[in-house]
């Protein structure tokens, strides 16, 4: 169990204090021989209180929410060192959509020792926030007379997000120290978030609203594949190497007005990203870890594609004691990874670190 007490302030955009009590409970057991028996329960209590500005207010701007979950996942072993089936699903109801079911399966198949081929089906939700069913945002203002604000509006009628993902992977150990994985998905996605609007102009200080309201009006596919590949090249070295491929396809629904959405989720998203990582151990107790980054454009976030270089030495002067120095970015003095209210760029870092282990 924790208890968190978050107390944010940005300036002219909205302050907000919230606490958060979070129980959690598991239990695991074998029944027979074949199967292995998950099973916990979860409950979280959030109090939150806003603080309104005129850009960004919520209605109420105090709110207590509850979230309470189950879960049980079964591990069956059909043929024992080849064949496994796992089934699960978790059960949760919170205040904003009440009853979620959330279920899954995943088959694995080991043909040999060196080889295993998964498959997976599962659906998952996104449950709405505060933002989605509070929030006002007033999103651009034209002077008048009458002054004109643009402002997006959550609903309460908005529904959980939905994902059902379809995983198909396989992964190869060819050398004891080597081994490859590929992993497949194709996700369908429903009642995505959209913006619908205009509405009928309604007069609000400071003059005249044109709202947006906030709907479920996307859905679409995504599809792709994730490369990993393992080489333990010596006891004191060992790399990683990953590549990530994604597509998105998303439309409206008949009848929405929203003509945004759609390209601002499909231009947030990376669609090549490659990672590469270096762990190596050197004399006297060092060790030299390195992490090449590779990251695409991001369209509609005006994010250009950019690869960073981190680098970390460390040394161990003494079995519980580490001291390290880290620098990030070291390929570029600044760059932009994402786009939001305040465009803050990642800069080039260098800092050090120590840890006592007990």
């Amino acid at each position: 169990m924790y208890y968190d007490r978050t107390e944010r302030r940005i300036p002219r955009v909205f302050s907000e204090n919230r606490d958060t009590f979070d129980v959690d409970a598991q239990h695991r057991f074998p029944m027979g021989q074949r199967q292995e028996i998950v099973w916990g329960v979860g409950y979280r209590f959030t109090d939150d209180s806003v603080g309104n500005t005129f850009n960004v207010s919520w209605d109420p701007d105090r709110r207590a929410t509850h979230l309470v979950s189950i879960f049980v996942q079964d591990d069956i072993t059909l043929v024992r060192n080849r064949l496994r089936l796992t089934l699960g699903s978790k059960f949760e109801h919170n205040d904003f959509t009440g009853f979620e079911i959330q279920p899954n399966a995943r088959l694995a198949w080991t043909p040999t020792e060196r080889q295993t081929v998964w498959a997976a089906v599962s659906r998952a939700v996104r449950t709405p926030t505060r933002l989605d069913d509070d929030i006002r945002l007033n999103a651009q203002l034209i002077p008048g007379p009458p002054v004109t604000v643009l402002a997006v509006f959550g609903s309460r009628n908005f529904a959980s997000e939905e994902l059902l993902a379809y995983e198909l992977g396989y992964r190869l150990q060819p050398h004891p120290q080597l081994s490859l994985d590929v992993a497949t998905f194709y996700n369908v996605y429903d009642r995505l978030l959209s913006i619908e609007g205009p509405g009928p102009p309604q007069l609000s200080p400071p003059g005249v609203v044109i709202p947006f309201v906030l709907a479920n009006n996307l859905h679409g596919e995504t599809y792709g594949v994730e490369l990993w590949a393992n080489y333990q090249i010596a006891d004191w070295w060992r790399w990683q190497a990953g590549y990530t491929y994604l597509h998105m396809h998303l439309r409206t629904k008949p009848g929405s007005a929203d003509m945004t959405s759609v390209a601002a989720a499909e231009g947030s998203s990376p669609q090549h990203r490659f990672l590469l990582r270096s762990w190596l151990d050197l004399p006297a107790n060092l060790e030299l870890d390195t992490t090449l980054r590779y990251v695409d454009a991001l369209s509609n976030q005006r994010v250009g594609a950019y690869i960073t270089l981190d680098v970390r030495l460390g040394w161990k002067p003494i079995k519980n004691l580490e001291l390290a120095v880290v620098g990030q970015n070291l390929l570029d003095n600044r760059h932009l990874e994402f786009s939001s209210t305040l465009r803050t760029e990642i800069q080039r870092g260098i800092y050090g670190k120590v840890t006592w282990r007990y």
